[in-house]
């Protein structure tokens, strides 16, 4: 029981680190000055889903450990953004609805980023997935930043990952 408890506060301290990973990767200033990210909630939540869906995706690739994984970051993202959302002032009434929301257009964001990630190095498919997210931003450079994104994560070790252990480059 008790290693049970221990494992299961290990993996959410690391999914914490993860978040706190896109979350920092999502407020670069750059997406915002240099590419045109619009500095709107939707606009910090369009980036914050493709930064956590990148991490997701490249933890699905450690196996059923890294599913495990992906799915307390997931779960630490939604506890994020009902807390985000209440202290924006919406009501515990709405609350249901707007996550039901939100979470059909995360779970469309993820599907999108996935097929657009298998069809790499083509970029055609992340670029019109970019444009149809952030339709005011320069998609293409993004898109490359994105690219950029998924090779350093595809050369961390698994392990690394897993720990919530690296840092993305700026680019």
């Amino acid at each position: 029981m008790w290693s049970r408890r221990k494992r299961e506060r290990e993996i959410s301290q690391r999914a914490e680190r993860l978040h706190a990973i896109a979350v920092t990767a999502s407020r670069e200033r750059s997406l915002y000055v240099e590419l045109g990210a619009p500095d709107t909630p939707e606009g910090r939540f369009e980036l914050l889903t493709l930064h956590l869906n990148l991490l997701i995706e490249r933890l699905r690739a450690e196996g059923r450990e890294g599913e495990i994984q992906g799915q307390a970051l997931f779960d630490r993202f939604l506890s994020h953004l009902d807390g985000a959302m209440r202290e924006m002032g919406v009501s515990d009434i709405s609350m249901a609805r707007r996550m039901k929301r939100l979470g059909e257009a995360y779970y469309g964001r993820a599907k999108g980023l996935r097929e657009a990630l298998m069809e790499l190095p083509d970029t055609t498919a992340l670029r019109a997935f970019c444009a149809r997210t952030l339709p005011t931003a320069d998609s293409e450079r993004i898109a490359d930043r994105i690219v950029a994104r998924w090779v350093q994560l595809t050369e961390i070790p698994g392990v690394d990952v897993m720990a919530g252990d690296l840092v993305w480059k700026t680019t």
